[in-house]
């Protein structure tokens, strides 16, 4: 079978679409036939070596995938043949607080991922997906998707509150879908007053372009008469945490998931102490989380935004279109 795998070193230039013998079952595993793959900055990070300077080489990149059940082994009783799948994100986490051992059971990371013809997985760490997706749309779930459903759920979103989304990556427009089946009201940031129209289209409710506007935490307090949002989905990271801290209202949530600001800064805390701001580490979520989740997108037919699909043999172009910026929703290399 072919997959896509880093080789001899970090870089996308080390990336590799390789031969490896078909992987088989065990008693308790599921083979699946990956038909799409979505793309994260966590994977562009793994790929350059940023995320983890010592990960053990070769690794198959990609934490998101969906296919169909090829073959199971003779124990397992959650899956069948034929069914249609994703796998979790971290394989260790089925429900319950994240420990330091689950954490440590990633795809694409820890452990091979998803960007193969085949692979094995556990049936613990295997997820049915909606039955209105497409595979394109289902493999965008198992990072985003769930990232920010556990991030709006933790952060307590009801009716009648006012999120913050900073841009428009997958993360930012799974939210503001999610916000929106709340009933909650939408902010949101763009660099691009393009995106932010579409944004708009899709249901946000106001928009800021943060290069026309780099203070845009004043746009979102004037747009909440000067009391705050109720919570931040934070992707930036120290570049735009201030900001974050500066927009929300006393005893508000800041929902911490991303980095694409950068790692470095120095952050005051003094202001989550003095407004009573909650500050949450979101590392994606866990099996019974992505079902939750399922359960709503099924009720609520809702559909994930896909970008732009690049075929198995471009994967390395994928990540760089995901690394401009450039995209929209999610980026999607289509397996099989």
């Amino acid at each position: 079978m072919k997959c896509v795998a880093i080789e001899n070193g970090f870089g996308l230039e080390n990336l590799r679409v390789v031969e490896r013998p078909e992987p088989a079952p065990g008693p308790n595993d599921v083979l699946i036939r990956v038909r799409a793959a979505s793309l994260n900055y966590r994977d562009l990070l793994v790929a350059k070596g940023a995320y983890n300077p010592r990960l053990p080489l070769p690794r198959v990149i990609c934490s998101d995938g969906a296919g169909e059940v090829a073959r199971v082994g003779p124990a397992v009783k959650r899956i069948k043949v034929g069914d249609r799948v994703a796998g979790a994100f971290m394989q260790g986490w089925t429900d319950g607080a994240l420990t330091e051992a689950k954490s440590r059971t990633a795809l694409g990371g820890d452990l091979d991922g998803m960007l193969a013809e085949y692979v094995v997985l556990n049936e613990e760490g295997v997820v049915p997906i909606p039955s209105h997706l497409t595979f394109e749309e289902a493999a965008t779930l198992p990072c985003a998707g769930v990232t920010a459903w556990h991030a709006l759920i933790a952060g307590g979103v009801k009716a009648g509150d006012t999120v913050l989304l900073q841009g428009t990556g997958g993360v930012s427009i799974f939210a503001l879908q999610f916000a929106k089946l709340h009933g909650a009201r939408v902010l949101i940031t763009s660099g691009s007053d393009e995106k932010l129209g579409r944004a708009k289209g899709m249901g946000a409710d106001e928009g800021t372009n943060y290069r026309a506007s780099p203070d845009w935490e004043k746009w979102a307090r004037e747009e909440t008469g000067g009391v705050g949002v109720d919570q931040v989905i934070e992707v930036g990271g120290a570049g735009t945490l201030e900001h974050s801290m500066r927009a929300v209202r006393v005893g508000g949530t800041i929902s911490l998931i991303g980095v694409l600001s950068g790692g470095a800064g120095t952050v005051n805390p003094l202001p989550i102490l003095m407004r009573s701001v909650t500050v949450r580490g979101i590392f994606v979520g866990s099996r019974a989380m992505f079902e939750a989740m399922n359960r709503a997108i099924e009720l609520a037919r809702l559909r994930p935004i896909v970008d732009r699909v690049f075929e198995f043999s471009h994967a390395a172009d994928a990540l760089r279109h995901l690394e401009s910026g450039a995209h929209f929703g999610k980026v999607v290399v289509r397996v099989t």
